[in-house]
């Protein structure tokens, strides 16, 4: 029963217009497997915190934005990981496609397909966040490798999952030409794959990993230039991806 099934939320976005298609409400789940050196919100790091709910809770409050984010959008789970809590995403993914709410989920892939498929396959879009495409990179940048999200990927490919990829551009360590030519070459085969943002390095989650336990490396690290990211962009298209 979904009220056996509680989950950690650190926050709620009732109308969210960057974490999948259209208008969206976006619930961010504590918990997070990876320790990203760009990441902007190491305060969903710890699985528990936050606020505790059942499934049947979160619904109620995301359906009093119904209205406004049924026709054109939906709901995002967003984390943090969100697959680290996988029951309490697969239970509300389908409370809320009983309201007839479009579900997607934004995730690393950092977790083995095995403890996570049932909610994926729930769900009606992945948002994959490929942090890198070279092992060891992802490693450096993570502190795990890429083998989960690329086994994920190509899940998606064989049940005809709708995918889009996201990748953070990031000054000398991800925003390196040929990093990005193996990511496009990798993925420009897939047909699951419906769209591939390339999302800049930002420096607005600096303030927050004063409170976090691990030491921020990027202080120096500048966001990419425009012209950077039109080069990055360029490196898709030229593998035959299409991209805004």
């Amino acid at each position: 029963m979904a009220e056996e099934i509680l989950g950690h939320i650190h926050s709620m976005e009732s109308f969210g217009a960057v974490d999948g298609p259209g208008i969206r409400c976006v619930l961010f789940l504590q918990g997070c497997p990876l320790r990203c050196k760009f990441c902007h919100n190491p305060d969903t790091w710890p699985a528990q915190g936050g606020q505790s709910m059942t499934p049947e809770q979160a619904i109620r409050r995301v359906i009093r934005y119904k209205p406004y984010i049924q026709k054109t959008g939906g709901v995002t789970l967003s984390g943090g990981e969100p697959l680290l809590q996988s029951a309490f995403c697969l239970e509300f993914a389908r409370l809320a496609h009983q309201e007839g709410l479009h579900v997607a989920v934004d995730t690393s892939g950092a977790l083995p397909l095995d403890k996570v498929e049932e909610a994926v396959r729930e769900a009606d879009l992945l948002l994959l966040d490929i942090k890198a495409m070279d092992a060891e990179v992802c490693r450096s940048l993570t502190g795990q490798d890429n083998q989960n999200a690329l086994a994920l990927l190509n899940w998606c490919e064989e049940n005809h999952k709708p995918v889009w990829i996201r990748h953070v551009l990031v000054p000398g360590i991800t925003l390196k030409d040929e990093l990005l030519s193996a990511l496009a070459r990798h993925i420009a085969h897939f047909q699951c794959v419906e769209k591939v943002e390339l999302l800049p390095f930002h420096k607005l989650g600096e303030q927050k990993w004063a409170n976090c336990a691990a030491a921020y490396e990027l202080y120096d690290t500048p966001e990419p230039t425009e012209e950077q990211v039109q080069r990055a962009k360029q490196i898709f298209r030229d593998a035959g991806i299409e991209i805004e």
